[in-house]
């Protein structure tokens, strides 16, 4: 079941969003960042912010936001992310797919990843099969942990037919 999220749904999320920012191997937020500046980030400066529940277990999250402000406010930005346990089963192809639907209603055209780092193949190649195309190469624009600096895909969508 995917539906919007409280603080407690974050709050049992943290442990998970903790150790996505910990490992700096596919977000560029502070590895340090405490559970209230998370909650901020992921679900009160976005539009809208949601949950993957599962057996009254949150398995992932997702936010929704505009990607700029202006003559560019028609595109939207989302983030995913899903618990370790929870991975490879579909979760965040269910997300971004949800994502998609709740842009339109919210009345976006498209939908653009700033930053998808590009040693995620699980992501990059997700996202490439739900419509995605990479529309531009960010060299050495992520510093991954065990890496080193590897680049970073702007990926985008558009979401009207």
């Amino acid at each position: 079941m995917i539906r919007e999220i409280t603080k407690a749904d974050f709050e049992s999320f943290w442990p998970t969003f903790s150790a996505v920012i910990q490992s700096q191997e596919t977000y560029a937020f502070d590895p340090d960042m405490t559970l209230e500046q998370a909650f901020a980030l992921w679900c009160e400066s976005p539009l809208k912010a949601y949950v993957f529940i599962e057996n009254d277990v949150v398995l992932g999250s997702y936010y929704i936001k505009p990607n700029a402000m202006g003559p560019s406010s028609h595109i939207c930005n989302c983030g995913y992310m899903v618990s370790r346990e929870a991975r490879g089963k579909g979760i965040a192809r269910l997300m971004c797919e949800h994502s998609q639907k709740t842009a339109l209603e919210l009345g976006f055209d498209a939908m653009q990843f700033n930053s998808v780092v590009s040693t995620n193949k699980v992501a990059v190649n997700l996202w490439q099969r739900l419509g995605f195309h990479i529309i531009g190469t960010i060299p050495k624009a992520y510093k991954h942990a065990h890496l080193g600096l590897v680049d970073s895909y702007v990926m985008y969508k558009w979401l009207r037919a």
